[in-house]
């Protein structure tokens, strides 16, 4: 296999097809509209773009989980009303069409943006119109993922649920998550019942685990048996559980830059991400957050190969099985992947040797 230099590396995960299954709309506001959100509704926030990009931007590392949840704060408080839900949402598809980036599972807590009146199940639907009309221009395919917050009553987290299930919700609405503080709120069976009721209603189910508590809290999750889980890197320490990942065929969305910003990892280097593939547990590549980690999905791929070590048929098979892991139908399914493989037909690169 070739090996390209960085330029080289750039234009071809730019130029890639991809596929982003890990991706926040709270961490990922554009720091343009930040300014002129905080403007308009009257939120006390840095008026210059570099005041502002210093609080939205996370730091290159920080202490724990929790320390860089506080780059959240601001765009949730900046994100509560339609119009500014419905731009943020549009802003996103555009900045992920883009990079190439062809599908797009966006995910956020709706009940964090009902301060202003809205419920929960109007945000989902403020955040679909954004998101659908701007895909649908570009010619992509996005999806929701409507998150559960650990913080969060159970019973509220329920009541959201059963809304949609009393009132319907989007085509667009594909999955739940649980999300938040491991550390404060470390068992996810307090909200099992919205769990299970998603999963009746229909919809797909996966977890938050790991970026506190290592192995034991991703293997903890799985007693929820989730379809995929959101980071768990250090699944890697334990074995049984590497082992039990890969018998069940539990995704890993992994996100190498954010899992070192949170001190998951020391150092990208570091990241796991190639030993766990290897030792047959079904992984993905993603950026968890295009603002609070200041990295695009491209960019995140090189990152893979510079400095993880993974090589560029690897890299492409990461990409397709980020399609195969997908929440969207079938028919959406097999579009994208076979789209993908015809233009990576092209690439001699990619074809393993």
């Amino acid at each position: 296999m070739t090996r390209l230099d960085a330029r080289s590396l750039r234009a071809l995960t730019l130029a890639m097809p991809k596929a982003e299954l890990h991706l926040h709309l709270d961490g990922s506001l554009r720091i343009d509209t930040a300014l002129d959100l905080a403007r308009t509704r009257g939120v006390e926030a840095p008026t210059t773009f570099e005041g502002m990009r210093s609080v939205l931007v996370g730091p290159d590392q920080v202490a724990d989980q929790a320390q860089l949840l506080l780059a959240f704060d601001l765009p949730i408080a900046l994100m509560q009303d339609a119009e500014a839900l419905e731009r943020t949402a549009a802003d996103l598809a555009e900045d992920k069409a883009r990079d190439n980036v062809r599908y797009a599972e966006i995910r956020w807590a709706p009940l964090l943006h009902t301060e202003k009146g809205l419920g929960g199940r109007d945000v989902v639907e403020a955040v679909w119109r954004g998101a659908e009309r701007t895909a649908r221009r570009y010619g992509t395919e996005v999806r929701l993922i409507a998150t559960l917050m650990r913080s969060h009553a159970p019973e509220a987290n329920l009541a959201f649920i059963e809304d949609l299930a009393t009132r319907g919700y989007p085509d667009g609405l594909v999955a739940v998550d649980l999300a938040g503080q491991e550390a404060r709120f470390p068992d996810p069976e307090l909200h099992r019942p919205a769990i299970e009721r998603a999963r009746a209603i229909g919809l797909h189910v996966t977890l938050h685990a790991g970026e506190w508590g290592g192995a034991a809290q991703v293997k903890r999750s799985l007693a929820l048996d989730p379809e995929r889980i959101a980071h768990g890197p250090r699944s890697i320490d334990d074995p049984s559980l590497v082992a039990e990942l890969a018998r069940r065929g539990t995704w890993l969305d992994l996100c190498p830059t954010s899992n070192t910003q949170a001190s998951v990892v020391p150092t990208i280097a570091d990241h796991p991400l190639r030993r766990l593939a290897e030792a047959g547990v079904r992984v993905t590549l993603n950026t968890d957050d295009l603002t609070v980690s200041d990295i695009t999905l491209s960019e995140e791929y090189a990152r893979a190969v510079e400095h993880i070590g993974v090589t560029l048929p690897e890299l492409w098979r990461l990409d397709l099985a980020a399609v195969e892991a997908a929440f969207c139908d079938d028919g959406t399914k097999a579009a994208l992947r076979d789209a993908f493989l015809a233009w990576g037909a092209g690439i001699p690169e990619l074809v393993a040797g």
